[in-house]
């Protein structure tokens, strides 16, 4: 990568103090033409409505925090930012992996044909595809967070709600640097570099970098790197040009991320040494894991992940008059990465899967905007182009599988007094006589699988030993499912002032999508024998009988099929499709409306009261899955367009001689074609799940009753459940029906310094990681069904504390900082790919972290 590591060198921040210093030492100097100074420094300017207002004019729930707060809050990643956003929650299995969660609904597919329903942007440029979006928050402006359907301002994919990161931009009159470096346990550090430099004739260059590493915190209890731990670096450039009416910005971003294997912890199987058999662990589901990745699969890659995300981004507005305006943003994006984990949760190679996932997103906007005391109207169009693919190979060892079908991964007894919690070493499962026995316990007894009942058969133990002497200890097949839109959006939107209190609002967006889904799936060493065994089990008899005496062949796994063996090319996950790797392709065209109408009363000019209906609408998906028989043909369906219909009022207000802000909403949302995912056998498929309906509240409040404290608070209530079809009643995953955060920020001056102190806390309450909410009566299309309902995690609280110093004029800073302060143990996710086979998985949360930091700061932002 020596372009990533010319970007890095050029943005060291060793580089940029250099650089920088000179340039800032000259922001003492008037500046003729530098930007005039907001009025309140301390109140932030959002435009969440496509214009600079102030949070108490936005007639919608609204949550925006400028930089310096995540600055202040060690606030690096969207996961710690959801905690301080009522509705809104981010979970990070990894940078690959996020899943954002707005007022209960989750947008983390990696399927290249599925669309977002929570936007994420940069500057209005739409970086929404899960495995692109979750990107370091570094140099911001500000972050705002607008919840509710807003496809009128965002565009297609904010079917429930917007982020939008806005990034600081190259300012052309003055100079600034800013260095930050940081250490602590679990082998932390990060350093953050910025500098701007004006250039002259209204023009301006900003670089900015991160570079952050930490160690795994769940400990690899067979040595090499710990599980969860992370490595990122991200540089940002960006040139503006202001040459009076005309505003130019051209940013580029890139970012490289490394993980380490996500712990993926079984907790029905203590850790073991997979050569001996010892125990050598526990199964609590945050201590340390036993996990290991196939022999040879991806070509020996190691567990984790390796991903690249890049982009370029040019914003160019140009006033006509103080009254008209026009906004026109390119963007071009790629990113790719590929992440591989163990999906077993155990030290025996029993399946190890792979995510590759690529995209490139071109998009490109113009708006045009009128705006006077009393209307503010704009109208513009959006040309969007996505192409994708979601890779996913697995490696099986079907000796390992079998067994864990049959329940005796301890060995089923033949290991005297070994509890079944104990998986027998992986030599055990190389004697052909006891799997030849676990084939034939298979067919006396079917009824622990999900395939038809086998009635007066019985395998001979000589055929039965022939079979298990073919099974593969490393059957690999991969399914790969491509996608390709094409889209157009017309848009416009209205707010007219009717009185000097009144304001009525109206916008619609109309979107047209052409859509192409591809699939492919193969087996790319032979054909599964376990696979074809299971397979052969529902024929009838005399086919029946012919496969498993075809099973039975020596070197069955590789002989092509003819006909003089007419055996297909089985699978155990998946059945290949057409010619074993035939690809298939669909299309599909879609239109749609949606639109939002909006009404705002000023009860006085620090409080408003507001009320809005939203339509949202994510666009009919072309989903495909596997074929049900070897050489099949894949499976398309088209899935409705999910829809919501959106209610909302509530009240902003700004009280205290404006040092008290606090708001509060209440909603109702009405879902139809809700589109959840289904696991059947070991894949999961999207599917509709009819009628859903959320309803709650949402408050938050910020309070600077002096110059040095600042309190600030949030509370959610949400109200979640499906209220149709067979999860009727369930709550949606990933979403607790209450949450809060609550902080309180001293700067206390001490002479020639300031003494700051900053603790906080988060809360919230139970939640599910799948809509099916782990009941066992809806996981009976799984493999192995699932019998305990244990995949939750009950409500906890995270305590965070900071403690520092800095020079009275902000310059340096010197910082101690703990997470996790009491070190709560809480999980992050469960379930996963191992659920299908019996095997669900847990992924820990963080544990306590200790830190300290230094920072210099000079010149202005």
């Amino acid at each position: 990568m020596k372009i990533r590591n010319a970007l890095l060198a050029l943005a060291s921040p060793f580089a940029l103090a250099v650089s920088a210093f000179p340039a800032c030492a000259q922001d003492t100097a008037p500046q003729q033409n530098a930007a005039p100074e907001a009025v309140d420094e301390d109140e932030i300017v959002v435009t969440a409505q496509l214009r600079e207002q102030s949070p108490i004019e936005v007639p919608f729930a609204l949550t925006a925090y400028k930089g310096e707060f995540l600055q202040d809050m060690g606030i690096t990643e969207f996961d710690k930012l959801g905690q301080f956003v009522p509705g809104f929650d981010v979970q990070n299995q990894s940078p690959n992996n996020p899943g954002f969660v707005m007022r209960g609904i989750t947008s983390d597919s990696g399927s290249a044909f599925n669309e977002p329903r929570v936007s994420v942007f940069q500057d209005g440029v739409s970086i929404s595809k899960s495995r692109g979006s979750y990107v370091e928050l570094f140099d911001l402006d500000r972050v705002e967070i607008a919840k509710g359907p807003q496809s009128t301002l965002y565009g297609r994919g904010a079917l429930i709600g917007a982020v939008n990161l806005v990034q600081n931009k190259a300012d052309p009159y003055n100079g600034y640097g800013y260095i930050y470096a940081e250490g602590g346990d679990h082998g932390r550090y990060r350093v953050d570099g910025t500098f701007n430099l004006p250039l002259g004739g209204d023009l301006g260059l900003r670089v900015a970098t991160r570079i952050k590493e930490r160690d795994g915190y769940v400990d690899n209890l067979l040595g090499g790197p710990d599980y969860n731990g992370i490595k990122s670096e991200a540089v940002r450039g960006s040139v503006r040009w202001a040459p009076g009416a005309l505003t130019f910005d051209l940013i580029g971003n890139y970012e490289h991320d490394q993980a380490t294997g996500t712990s993926f912890k079984s907790i029905a199987y203590n850790p073991t040494d997979p050569t001996t058999g010892a125990v050598i662990g526990d199964r609590g589901r945050n201590s340390g894991a036993a996990l290991v990745a196939s022999p040879g699969f991806e070509g020996g890659r190691p567990l984790g992940l390796d991903r690249d995300v890049w982009g370029v981004t040019g914003i160019a507005n140009y006033e006509f008059s103080s009254t008209l305006s026009l906004n026109a943003i390119g963007s071009y994006r790629e990113f790719n990465g590929i992440e591989i984990f163990d999906a077993d949760g155990i030290s025996l190679p029993v399946l190890t899967a792979a995510e590759d996932a690529r995209g490139d997103q071109t998009m490109g906007t113009l708006r045009l905007t009128y705006s006077d005391d009393r209307l503010t109207a704009f109208a513009g169009g959006t040309y969007f182009k996505e192409n994708g693919l979601q890779r996913t190979p697995a490696q099986f060892d079907e000796r390992l599988a079998l067994a864990r079908l049959t329940n005796t991964l301890n060995g089923g007894g033949a290991i005297p007094g070994r509890p079944a919690s104990d998986p027998a070493p992986l030599g055990f499962f190389a004697n052909t006589a006891f799997t030849g026995q676990l084939l034939q316990g298979v067919i006396a007894n079917a009824t622990g699988l999900t395939i038809p009942q086998v009635a007066a058969l019985v395998l001979p133990t000589a055929q039965a030993q022939a079979i298990a002497a073919n099974l593969k200890s490393a059957h690999r097949e991969t399914s790969t499912n491509f996608a390709s839109t094409e889209s157009w959006d017309l848009f416009g939107d209205v707010s007219f002032k009717v009185t000097d209190r009144f304001e009525l609002g109206a916008g619609i967006r109309w979107s047209h999508d052409d859509k192409s889904t591809g699939f492919a799936a193969s087996v790319t060493n032979g054909r599964s024998i376990l696979g074809g065994f299971i397979g052969a089990l529902s024929q009838p008899a005399a086919t029946r009988a012919a496969l498993l005496q075809a099973l039975a062949a020596p070197g069955a796994a590789n002989i092509p099929p003819s006909a003089g063996y007419p055996v297909p090319l089985f699978g155990l996950g998946l059945q290949p499709s057409g010619t074993n790797g035939q690809r298939t392709d669909q299309g599909l065209t879609d239109s749609g409306f949606t639109w939002r109408a909006t009404a705002r009363y000023e009860l006085t000019p620090d409080a408003n009261l507001y009320a809005n209906y939203a339509r949202g609408r994510r666009p009919e998906i072309l989903s495909v899955g596997a074929p049900s028989a070897p050489g099949g043909a894949p499976k398309f369906s088209v899935l409705p367009s999910e829809t919501v219909d959106s209610y909302e009022a509530g009240i902003k207000t700004a009280l205290a001689n404006r040092t008290l802000f606090a708001d509060g909403a209440f909603f109702y949302y009405h879902y139809s074609n809700f589109q959840t995912t289904e696991q059947q056998g070991t894949l999961f498929v999207t599917v509709n799940a009819g009628r859903a309906e959320s309803y709650g509240f949402e408050g938050q409040l910020t309070w600077k009753p002096t110059d040095w404290v600042d309190v600030f608070g949030t509370y959610a209530y949400n109200h979640s459940r499906f209220s149709a079809g067979a999860r009727e009643g369930n709550h949606f995953r990933l979403s607790p029906d209450h949450s809060a955060s609550f902080g309180v920020a001293l700067k206390v001056p001490a002479g020639p310094v300031k003494l700051d102190f900053t603790p906080s806390v988060t809360w919230q309450s139970n939640v599910f990681f799948d809509d099916d909410n782990d009941l066992p009566a809806l996981q009976t299309g799984n493999l192995i069904p699932d019998t305990v309902q244990d995949e939750t995690q009950k409500g906890y609280a995270l305590v965070d504390l900071r403690l520092g110093v800095e020079t009275a004029n902000g310059r340096w800073r010197l910082q101690g900082f703990v997470t996790n302060l009491f070190d709560q143990n809480y999980i992050k996710d469960a379930g996963n790919t191992g659920d299908s086979l019996g095997l669900p998985t847990f992924i820990a949360g963080e544990p306590r972290m200790i830190g300290a930091a230094l920072s210099l700061k000079i010149g202005g932002r």
